[in-house]
């Protein structure tokens, strides 16, 4: 099984591109992680509303509208692997917090509106070391922008995204501060099987680490099993990594480590989904 993913959410200051693509090989043990910035430019990087695209040299998403489900596609080029993926939404797309707005900290414009695609089908090839395969299976996808990133009480998010086998889904996030405590803004959504969105608060669930991977480069301690309760849902689920180096390592002392990849979930369900964690090598610098 192999896992894509991307970062969460495309980052333009000044006109300046930043992003991420990597690949999981789970049954290989393999993870292939890239990054890649670039300045604006006629067929370096952009996003234009009117074409319905978003690109970064040759990685690249179109989309187009469609009367049934919204449609994307995907393609990337790597050192190991290339890519082509058709995704359409079965359900239809999440607004998540409260009247749209996902508070993060308290005060005005300490938030951000998010919105998710919590169950698309994908199709496509894959070619990894020059063995090309065909590809089909389920994806997510975030866009989210805000004002801050975090408050400066915060040091860093842990954020689940949870595709269960019986067609539900769950986004959950936790906000740590520098005090070891859980932010109370901390939230998450609840989709039903119609597509539904049921927002949770933090007091509605609990993210518990059960067992932790250190990782060679930065000697950063990541939880990579976590025991996750939400009792209104009568939901008691384990999460495992299903590789776990799958860490995007900073390349220099400015910028963030962070740990972005595969896991899956059992339990009272079971499922798959993803896993994305910051501020474990030192804290995620607020702007």
């Amino acid at each position: 099984m192999v896992v894509l993913h991307g970062n969460r959410s495309a980052w333009r200051i000044d006109d300046i591109y930043l992003a991420h693509l990597a690949l999981t090989d789970i049954d290989g043990k393999r993870f292939f992680p890239h990054e890649r910035l670039n300045r604006a430019g006629p067929g370096v990087a952009g996003a234009s509303f009117e074409k319905k695209r978003v690109w970064n040299g040759n990685w690249w998403v179109q989309w187009r509208e469609n009367t049934r489900a919204p449609q994307q596609t995907l393609e990337a080029t790597a050192e190991e692997f290339r890519f082509n993926l058709r995704l359409k939404a079965a359900k239809p797309p999440v607004i998540h917090g409260e009247k749209g707005v996902s508070q993060k900290a308290e005060g005005a414009g300490k938030a951000s509106h998010y919105v998710s695609f919590s169950r698309l089908l994908v199709a496509g090839d894959l070619q990894l070391e020059g063995t090309r395969y065909t590809v089909s299976g389920i994806a997510w996808m975030d866009h989210e922008w805000f004002t801050h990133q975090l408050d400066s009480s915060q040091v860093g998010w842990d954020w689940l995204s949870i595709q269960l086998d019986d067609g539900r889904e769950l986004m959950l996030f936790q906000l740590r501060t520098r005090a070891g405590s859980i932010d109370p803004h901390s939230s998450g959504t609840y989709v039903d099987v119609r597509g539904v969105a049921h927002h949770l608060t933090a007091r509605e669930f609990s993210l518990q680490p059960e067992r932790y991977w250190v990782s060679p480069k930065n000697k950063a301690r990541y939880p990579v099993r976590w025991r996750i309760r939400i009792p209104s849902l009568a939901l008691d689920l384990a999460c495992e990594a299903a590789l776990d180096g799958q860490e995007l390592a900073a390349r220099d002392a400015a910028s963030p480590s962070y740990w972005e990849g595969a896991v899956r979930y059992s339990g009272s369900a079971a499922g798959v989904g993803y896993l994305e964690m910051t501020g474990y090598d030192k804290p995620v610098a607020p702007f």
